[in-house]
């Protein structure tokens, strides 16, 4: 569907900001949290609201306008923290993209000798890439070459700081997968002109076993 993305993605902006924004500790008082409520945004009544919206829209398989998950990822690079909220950010959808692979072919996964795991889990990074942040996932060589055309974060913050977003979100994926993936290179932008953000990831394992 055009103009749309899967609620995953609003959701995990939100929730790095919601991460961020909460104070640190477990005896925080009260009146410390109110009074911070209306100057955070991750503490604030409408982002508690929008989290539950955009689970409930995950839950229902109900895409979210293109333009609306774009507006949160504008706000995030507004911040002086913007940089981190969106590392973060990437690291909490490939999260819940690793979640949402079966167990079963999870353990399989993580039990089988590398040769045979990274042929296994490129599919399941192609078809989440693909189902969840409408990216394009191909192998080239020893590489692994991941596409998105339309960009949340495309001209959200400076220094193009919001691809962040999709370059973490791979890197964590394929730790979580295989313990691997080594240098990540964004080699096309298209803050820099060009028609797609393409980052290329080195597909190796670092298990000891492996």
């Amino acid at each position: 569907m055009p103009g749309t993305v899967n609620a995953i993605v609003p959701l995990s902006l939100l929730e790095a900001v919601r991460s961020v924004d909460i104070p640190e500790g477990d005896d925080i008082d009260v009146e410390y949290v109110q009074e911070h409520r209306n100057k955070r945004l991750g503490l604030s009544d409408t982002v508690i609201a929008q989290i539950r919206r955009y689970k409930d829209a995950m839950k229902r398989n109900q895409p979210i306008a293109l333009h609306e998950a774009s507006g949160i990822a504008r706000l995030i690079g507004r911040r002086p923290d913007g940089e981190m909220i969106f590392t973060r950010a990437g690291n909490i959808v490939a999260a819940r993209m690793y979640q949402l692979i079966s167990a079963t072919t999870r353990q399989i996964i993580h039990l089988l000798p590398g040769f045979l795991a990274r042929p296994l889990a490129f599919r399941q990074v192609k078809k989440a890439g693909e189902k969840y942040l409408g990216a394009s996932v191909r192998r080239v060589g020893a590489s692994i070459v991941f596409g998105v055309k339309e960009s949340v974060t495309y001209e959200t913050a400076p220094r193009a700081i919001g691809c962040l977003y999709y370059q973490s979100a791979l890197r964590e994926m394929l730790k979580l997968l295989v313990n691997g993936g080594g240098m990540i290179d964004h080699v096309h932008c298209r803050e820099r002109g060009e028609d797609i953000c393409e980052w290329r990831a080195e597909w190796r394992a670092v298990r000891a076993s492996q």
